[in-house]
């Protein structure tokens, strides 16, 4: 668990809980992108109390406080992932589906970009869309 994220809760004045714990710790997990069902059933695991409304609320909570950010990718609404650091994806824009990847030129851009306009980054998001190697394979079948 990230003390960090902890002292962040708890210095804008909000109560460590254990269902807060649950979903802090479902959404810290590496390499997650998760909606709020996968997040409730992965919170209840750790907490069975852990109830729907409390996952949106602390969802929203950790939104406003930049600790995690929703993404959207396709018609299945958000899923929410850490929001520091870099998060790259390719994604297909007939299925949907989401490939994470690590190499990321815009790494090297940060800095430019900060000197130039004089702007702290923090984290970014990359995403290219196209078509997965599964989606071309069926339209060559069909």
């Amino acid at each position: 668990m990230s003390e960090e994220m902890i002292r962040r809760l708890r210095q804008a004045g909000y109560k460590i809980t254990p269902p807060r714990l649950a979903v802090l710790q479902v959404i810290l997990r590496e390499g997650e992108h998760l909606n709020p069902q996968e997040i409730l059933e992965q919170a209840q695991a750790i907490y069975p109390q852990t109830g729907r409304a409390t996952v949106y609320r602390t969802l929203e909570l950790l939104t406003s406080l930049g600790i995690v950010r929703p993404i959207y990718v396709g018609d299945n609404g958000p899923t929410y992932i850490r929001a520091e650091g870099g998060h790259h994806h390719l994604v297909c824009s007939r299925c949907g589906h989401v490939i994470d990847f690590d190499q990321c030129i815009a790494d090297s851009m940060e800095q430019e970009l900060e000197e130039r306009f004089g702007f702290q980054i923090q984290s970014h998001l990359l995403e290219f869309y196209g078509v997965c190697a599964n989606c071309q394979e069926a339209s060559k079948i069909a």
